[in-house]
């Protein structure tokens, strides 16, 4: 190999160490990788920034405000609640995820899919109780393991066939990687299922156990004709959030004090809930319930538009001694009292009737200009903002699903590609209001974009000074005349570049060298092109293997070592299952 080639080799493996053995975050380690690569002029800087441009990382920026629109309209808290449910076991509930996210990247793109479901299983967790490390890793993989599956699933299906046509072949069916990736997925799945739960870490943080210990009381509404009518206080999941509890309930002139799990909830009832503050703002973005008080629908602005704050009431404050509604709360600040906490008492009254007292602390529903105008006000002791929180606009869930299936059909029957699809069904999102701007804005990852484009420059520094190819020359090599031998050799050179480079670039470098053995072995060449599908997403041991691996590594916490110890057995387990199954279906 070159200098430029040994340098490139060992800036990956610096970049490979110090994520494995230092907690510093992802996006600076590989942007530093990148830069070094510049500093020594390995890269020109076209090709090191040309990751920025790279139109599977726009898409999943843009995905982004796909996601966001979806969750502030209730869709993915809809479809987790339908499908994943209140699991009461650890393999219980990896099983309800990892099932149906392999069923769903046979025909969406695991890319997306994954993007959209990160603040989804996020959510699950909070409400569910499992540690949502034990579960985003299984969510990557599951989508890894159905995306071979079928010739749309993921780009390097498509690449490869690409990569066939051009080298005057036949190209692939829609079933054709079905055959070796059925079994694959099928493997992959058991193991997860036999071994995710000690394999994989339990880095749970409890953010609100450690934050302000006031519980709020909040009154909600069961919307008649909702998902939530009919359905048990456990099957609705209100006895899983952490933190929060049933109080009563008000049906009517009755009150029910004591509240049983299996107490079925009616259409109007007034559930009285008391939690800490995360637990209730989740709870006011669970499908079928709603604010007790009307008032939310008579504030000015969009309710796209608004936010939740925290306001405590000062000594001075002309709150004092009213009620929330004598106060005219609404009209006097353009908010609407959700909920009330006081000093860890019980509130006994409907929070129409409290009688406001100083330090009571207010979670309250308003435009963002209520915190800027009443931060520094002598009425309250304290206003701030719950980030990363909006209130959702349930009445667009259909407006927001009908937008997800267009850009999921047009992408997958060709009509447009992945990046036009999704930018179209961003702008619907935008254009239709089931998506504020600030919302959008906010869902996106830009520290998940900046590393999935610094860690494209570092594969395209192995693959510009060929040491890449080197390194794959040097291990088939040592093939001979034995299909079966270079096979699984090819296999792995694949599954071992994938983890280096991008999953397409592995599949690129790999599959000449595939055709090459074929032919000069006299075999068909199908096995190897299969097998070179397979090893070039099967790629579980880095987070850098695979791009949503990438995506869940900050979000679940990880450390560089947990993908080492689940990914690696996984890479074993389909290196020997496709080396054993692609000759049956493709004989020799």
């Amino acid at each position: 190999m070159t200098p430029d080639a040994w340098i490139s080799v060992a800036v990956v493996c610096v970049v490979f160490g110090v994520l494995a053995f230092t907690r510093i975050a992802p996006y600076l380690v590989l942007i530093a990788g990148m830069v070094t690569l510049l500093a020594f002029g390995i890269l020109e800087p076209a090709s090191a920034f040309a990751g920025f441009s790279n139109p599977g990382m726009i898409t999943v920026g843009v995905l982004f405000v796909v996601a966001g629109g979806l969750h502030q309209t209730g869709v993915l808290a809809h479809l987790v609640y339908r499908f994943l449910g209140h699991p009461k076991s650890m393999v219980g509930a990896q099983a309800r995820l990892i099932l149906p996210v392999i069923a769903g990247s046979t025909v969406l793109n695991n890319t997306p899919l994954v993007a959209m479901l990160i603040p989804a299983v996020k959510d699950w967790s909070r409400a569910t109780g499992f540690a949502s490390s034990k579960l985003l890793i299984p969510l990557s993989f599951a989508a890894i393991l159905g995306g071979m599956c079928t010739l749309i699933g993921t780009s390097t299906n498509l690449v490869v066939s690409g990569l066939l046509v051009d080298a005057g072949r036949a190209p692939l069916s829609f079933l054709d990687p079905a055959w070796v990736g059925v079994p694959c997925a099928l493997v992959g799945a058991a193991f997860l299922l036999a071994f995710g739960r000690r394999l994989l870490p339990d880095r749970s943080t409890r953010s609100i156990s450690h934050g302000d210990p006031r519980e709020y009381t909040v009154e909600m509404l069961v919307v008649p004709g909702g998902p939530l009518v009919g359905a048990s206080l456990e099957a609705a999941g209100l006895r899983s959030l952490p933190g929060l509890y049933v109080a009563e309930i008000h049906r009517g002139e009755h009150i029910l004090p004591v509240v049983d799990p299996s107490e079925r909830l009616m259409g109007g009832d007034q559930l009285v809930l008391v939690g800490l503050a995360d637990s209730v703002v989740d709870l006011l973005k669970v499908p079928g319930l709603g604010p007790a008080t009307r008032e939310v629908f008579k504030l000015d602005g969009e309710r796209a538009s608004r936010c939740f704050a925290e306001a405590v009431i000062s000594r001075s404050s002309p709150l004092v001694g009213q009620t929330v509604r004598d106060a005219a709360f609404r009209s006097t600040y353009n908010a609407v009292v959700l909920a009330i906490a006081r000093n860890g008492e019980r509130i006994a009254s409907k929070i129409g009737d409290v009688k406001l007292q100083p330090g009571d602390a207010l979670l309250v529903e308003a435009l963002p200009s209520f915190v800027d105008r009443y931060r520094n006000s002598s009425d309250y002791y304290l206003v701030s903002r719950f980030d990363g929180v909006a209130p959702p606009l349930f009445h667009k869930a259909p407006l927001a699903l009908a937008i997800l299936v267009l850009m999921v059909v047009a992408a997958a029957t060709g009509l447009l590609s992945m990046i036009e699809a999704a930018f179209l069904a961003a702008g619907a999102m935008l254009l239709t209001r089931c998506c504020s701007e600030e919302t959008a804005l906010r869902s996106i990852d830009w520290q998940l974009l900046l590393a999935i484009a610094a860690s494209l420059a570092l594969g395209r520094g192995l693959q510009e000074t060929g040491a890449a190819q080197a390194l794959a020359d040097l291990l088939l090599a040592q093939a001979g005349t034995n299909p079966w031998l270079a096979l699984a050799l090819l296999y792995g050179v694949a599954t071992g570049l994938s983890e280096l480079v991008t999953n397409n670039a592995a599949a690129v470098i790999v599959f000449p060298i595939a055709l090459a053995v074929s032919d000069t072995l006299h075999v068909s060449h199908m096995p190897f092109v299969i097998a070179v599908m397979i090893a070039a997403s099967a790629s579980f041991a880095t987070p850098l293997g695979y791009q949503t691996n990438l995506m869940v590594y900050g979000a679940g916490g990880y450390r560089f070592g947990d993908f080492l110890r689940i990914g690696l057995p996984m890479n074993a387990l389909l290196w020997v299952t496709t080396t054993l199954l692609a000759p049956i279906f493709w004989p020799f």
